[in-house]
This record gives structure tokens, C-alpha cells and sequence, in this order.
């Protein structure tokens, strides 16, 4: 065999190897959503939208299931209208402007369910690491101003709710 030929050969196996290398790192490479980058003791991603009552797309009673939203479309739908709880109850942000009749994001990162407070909403029970879509009213409102409380903590955000 000539020279050549063995080259393209090593050349390619390299190529090969290269891409199992990649593929393998990849694989290994799992991670929680969230405020760290820790893996999940079965190592999978968790977090879908908790479609139970309270979310903006509560399940339909029609018999077909309904739809849930990944966490990672979640994030980029709801970039700009999310408010984030963390295992503290702080939110970020702690205030925000947005129209009625706006879906926002409440994105619970603890592994606690939490139950936050928004005005006229009411409470929303959030399962831990999970979220749900709320739409913004004004209905039952002396004020624009919606105190954001989680669990025991009172306003740790203020949402401003314009017509």
C-alpha cells in the first residue's frame, strides 16, 4: 500500500475518535436547572410547567392532555416577564413594569414549593423547581402596584401593572 492511502486512513480514524471523544463528554455532562450547575441524582433535567391550578394553562377537561412547557422554552419565551424565587424567597427581580393582560413567568429554584402572593391573582402554589404562567390583571386593584409575597415573606417584589 502506498503512503497516501495509509494517511487518509489514520487521518480519518482520528476524525473518529475525535467525535466518540466529543459525543461521550457530552453525554457525561448533566446538570439542574437552576441556581447551580449540580446534577440531579437520577441525571436527568428537571422542570416543566406545573399546569395545575393557578397556571394559565390549566389542564382542559375535554380528555386530552394538556400542553406543558419545557423549562428551557420557558426561559426563552419569558426572558424579558419573569420573576425568579430562590430558596431564600428573594426575587428577581424585585420590580417590574408590565401591561395587563401580560403572561408572565413565576420560576420557583428551590426544591420547596412555594405559595406566592400577587394582589388580585391570589396565591399561586408553585411545585419546587417548577413554574407556571400567570396573566396580569387589574380586576379587584385600588392601585397598579402588586406586592409580590412568597410563602411568609412579604413583598419581596412589586409588579407595576399598566393599562
Amino acid at each position: 500500500m502506498n503512503n497516501k492511502f495509509l494517511g487518509w486512513v489514520f487521518g480519518i480514524l482520528v476524525i473518529a475518535l475525535v467525535v466518540v471523544l466529543v459525543i461521550r463528554s457530552q453525554n457525561n455532562n448533566t446538570f439542574r436547572i437552576g441556581d447551580d450547575s449540580s446534577s440531579l441524582e437520577d441525571g436527568t433535567l428537571e422542570s416543566t410547567e406545573d399546569i395545575s391550578e393557578g397556571s394559565v394553562t390549566v389542564p382542559v377537561t375535554s380528555g386530552v392532555a394538556p400542553v406543558t412547557m419545557s423549562y428551557q422554552t420557558a426561559l426563552s419565551t419569558y426572558a424579558t416577564r419573569r420573576i425568579q424565587f430562590d430558596g431564600t424567597c428573594q426575587a428577581t427581580p424585585n420590580a417590574a413594569t408590565w401591561k395587563v393582560g401580560t403572561n408572565i413567568m413565576l420560576d420557583n429554584r428551590s426544591p420547596e414549593a412555594r405559595t406566592i402572593h400577587l394582589g388580585s391573582i391570589g396565591d399561586i402554589s408553585i411545585k419546587g423547581y417548577g413554574f407556571k404562567i400567570v396573566t396580569l390583571s387589574l380586576t379587584g386593584l385600588t392601585t397598579n402596584a402588586v406586592a409580590v409575597d412568597c410563602g411568609a415573606k412579604q413583598s419581596v417584589a412589586i409588579i407595576t401593572v399598566q393599562k
